[in-house]
Formats: C-alpha cells, sequence, structure tokens
C-alpha cells in the first residue's frame, strides 16, 4: 500500500513469523523452544519445500522445513532477537506478516499463552481443580473456556 511502512508490525495487534531451516529436526525445536519462551502462542512445522535462492554468488537448490509463529506483534522484537541467536543459517530468513483479522477468542488466547507466567504455574497440577492428573495445557485446536 501507498504511504504504508510494512515494518511497522506494533498497529497490526498479531502476527504469524515464519523461518525455514534444512532440517525437520530444527524446525520443531525452534518450534518449541518459542513456544516454551512464550515468544509465540502457536508453532507450526511444514514440508519439505523445495527452494531455490542464491547465496555467495551461487543459485543454490535446497530442501527446508517452514517454521510459522503466531504471537502478539509486541513479542516480535524479542522472537526475532531469539530465532537470529539459535538458528543454524548466516542469515535465517524471519519474515511477520500481519493476522489482519480472526476470532476474538483465538486472538485473546494468542495474547494470554504469551504473557510471561510465574514458575509456579509451569509445575500446575490439576490437584488445584481437585485431581491428581497433571493439567494439560491448551494446544491451538484446544482452546478451553473457563
Amino acid at each position: 500500500m501507498a504511504g504504508s511502512d510494512a515494518g511497522d508490525h506494533e498497529n497490526s495487534g498479531y502476527l504469524q513469523v515464519q523461518t525455514t531451516t534444512d532440517s525437520r529436526a530444527e524446525a520443531m525445536e525452534l518450534a518449541r523452544a518459542a513456544v516454551e519462551a512464550r515468544l509465540a502462542a502457536c508453532g507450526q512445522v511444514a514440508g519439505p519445500v523445495a527452494s531455490t535462492y542464491w547465496w555467495n554468488d551461487e543459485l543454490e537448490r535446497s530442501e527446508e522445513w517452514f517454521v510459522f509463529l503466531k504471537l502478539p506483534a509486541d513479542r516480535y522484537d524479542e522472537l526475532a532477537a531469539f530465532l537470529a541467536e539459535r538458528h543454524s543459517y548466516d542469515e535465517p530468513e524471519i519474515l511477520a506478516t500481519p493476522i489482519v483479522s480472526g476470532s476474538a477468542s483465538f486472538l485473546a488466547w494468542m495474547r494470554d499463552e504469551t504473557r510471561p507466567r510465574p514458575a509456579a504455574d509451569a509445575t500446575a497440577t490439576a490437584q488445584d481443580h481437585g485431581s491428581d492428573e497433571p493439567v494439560r495445557q491448551a494446544t491451538e485446536g484446544q482452546i478451553r473456556a473457563e
């Protein structure tokens, strides 16, 4: 759009960030670590995909795996630094796409799941809820109404 700042992620509210890597194992680990650190509410891995690109003046072709991460825009800078530090590539792809619309409950879930928690919350059990079974963390497809 004319006059828009493509890098202005603060105004969109929520983002989907993507990166690629050359192994499924690394893709899965990046997704897990970002979600565990509460930098993203959800991490998804897809692939493999065939990539063609220039690198060091050579035309390269490789098999890569996508990592998609969903998060509030205000967590982007921390997630980008996290990915840059942990990624095996010299110059990793870190791209953010604004989420222009979504269900209010899903967006609220994204915001809630990316807020830091006290350490005690991470080890909570269902005993807090009257059961001996461990508490299951909600996944993207299991968002619970409480």
